[in-house]
C-alpha cells in the first residue's frame, strides 16, 4: 500500500533537510515524498533538490500560498493514503507503520487515523506531548463537538488519510490564508465514519518563533479566519444542528475572538447571531487590567504580547543553543 508524503514548503531552508529525512526514515516500505517549493526566497527548493529521486518528486512554483501548494502536491500524489508533513515538522520513524498497522482490523478506507504529536522548538528529543479529549476514539460528530467546545486541534501530521476520504473531502480551499488547516481538516473529519487514535504513533510539531504566539493579524488575514470559521461551523451543523452543537460552536467564536479584537468583531458576530447568540470581548485578567490602567488599553495590550514574545523568543534561542551543543537523537 503506497503511501504519499506530501510536503509544501515555503522559506523553510533551516528545517526542510530534516523534514524530508524523517520520511524518508519511515519504517512503512512503500512510501513516495512529493515537495511543492511555494516561491521560497531562500534556499528551500536547492536543499529540496538535493534529495530528489524516483521517490522523492520536488516540484517547484511561484509563491501562491500554502493552499495552492498543498493542492498541487495532492495533484502529484499517487498514494492510496496521505500523510501531509508541513516543512518544519518531523514524523517518528514507525508513525505510518503503527497507523496502517491498527487499520488491518478493519479495514476500512473511511477510517481516519489520528496519532500523538508533541510541541519543540529546536529539539524533538525535547517535545511536550500533552494528551487532549481528542486523543482517542471518537465518532466524528463528538470529534468536531470536543474540538469547538474546548478549543483543540491536531497537528496536520498526526493525520494519515485514505484517498478516498481525500477525493471525498475534496481540495484545499484557496481562498484561505489563515485556518486553512482547520477548515480542511473538520471537511476530512466529516466526510469519515470514524477516527481512530493510534497509540505509539507519533509526530513532532514544531514551534519556530514568535509569529506563532501573536494574536494579531491584518484585515485579509483576518476575513479568511472569519470565512475558515463560518465553514467549519457549517460543516457541524451539517452533521446535526442541535442545542449541543450550536453551544459547541458558540464556544469556537469565543475561543477564536482575540483574533478579532480591538477592531474587527464586526467579522463573526454574524456567524454567532445564525446560532443565536453574541461574542462579547473576553474580561481581561488582573495583569491585563493593570496594564491598561497605567498605559491605556490599546498600549497595555501591545506592551503585554511584546512580553509574550520576547519570552517565547528567550526560549528559542536557549532551545537552539542547547541543540547545537547536544547531537540530535534520532526519532
Amino acid at each position: 500500500m503506497l503511501v504519499s508524503i506530501l510536503i509544501p514548503a515555503y522559506n523553510a531552508e533551516r528545517w526542510i533537510a530534516e523534514t524530508i529525512a524523517s520520511a524518508l526514515n519511515q519504517t512503512w516500505p512503500q512510501t513516495e515524498i512529493v515537495v511543492v517549493d511555494d516561491g521560497s526566497s531562500d534556499g528551500t527548493l536547492a536543499v529540496a533538490r538535493r534529495f530528489a529521486s524516483p521517490s522523492v518528486k520536488v516540484v517547484g512554483q511561484a509563491h501562491f500560498g500554502a493552499s495552492v501548494a498543498r493542492n498541487r502536491a495532492l495533484a502529484e500524489a499517487q498514494g492510496e493514503y496521505v500523510q501531509w508533513l508541513d516543512a518544519d515538522d518531523l514524523l517518528a520513524r514507525d508513525k505510518i507503520s503503527l497507523q496502517l498497522d491498527a487499520l488491518r482490523a478493519t479495514g476500512n478506507p473511511r477510517t481516519l487515523l489520528s496519532s500523538a504529536f508533541g510541541i519543540f522548538y529546536w529539539r524533538p528529543a525535547k517535545a511536550r506531548f500533552l494528551r487532549t479529549p481528542i486523543w482517542e476514539d471518537l465518532e466524528p460528530l463528538e470529534y468536531l463537538r470536543r474540538s469547538f467546545s474546548q478549543n483543540l486541534w491536531m497537528s496536520p501530521a498526526a493525520w494519515l488519510v485514505s484517498r478516498e476520504l481525500t477525493d471525498r473531502a475534496g481540495r484545499w480551499d484557496e481562498r484561505l490564508s489563515l485556518n486553512d488547516d482547520g477548515e480542511y481538516f473538520c471537511r476530512i473529519v466529516a466526510a469519515s465514519e470514524r477516527v481512530q487514535f493510534v497509540t505509539g504513533a507519533r509526530c513532532y510539531y514544531r514551534r519556530s518563533g514568535p509569529a506563532q504566539l501573536s494574536r494579531t493579524c491584518d484585515r485579509r488575514a483576518q476575513q479568511s479566519l472569519a470565512l475558515s470559521l463560518l465553514l467549519s461551523v457549517d460543516r457541524l451543523l451539517a452533521l446535526e444542528d442541535s442545542v449541543r452543537t450550536r453551544t459547541a460552536a458558540l464556544q469556537f467564536l469565543e475561543h477564536c475572538s482575540p483574533w478579532f479584537l480591538p477592531h474587527s468583531l464586526d467579522l463573526v458576530q454574524p456567524i454567532a447571531r445564525r446560532l443565536g447568540g453574541t461574542i462579547a470581548v473576553p474580561p481581561a485578567n488582573l495583569k491585563e487590567k493593570v496594564a491598561q490602567i497605567v498605559l491605556g488599553q490599546d498600549l497595555g495590550s501591545r506592551v503585554l504580547a511584546a512580553g509574550r514574545r520576547a519570552r517565547l523568543v528567550a526560549a528559542v534561542k536557549w532551545d537552539r543553543l542547547c541543540y547545537r551543543v547536544t547531537p540530535t537523537c534520532p526519532l
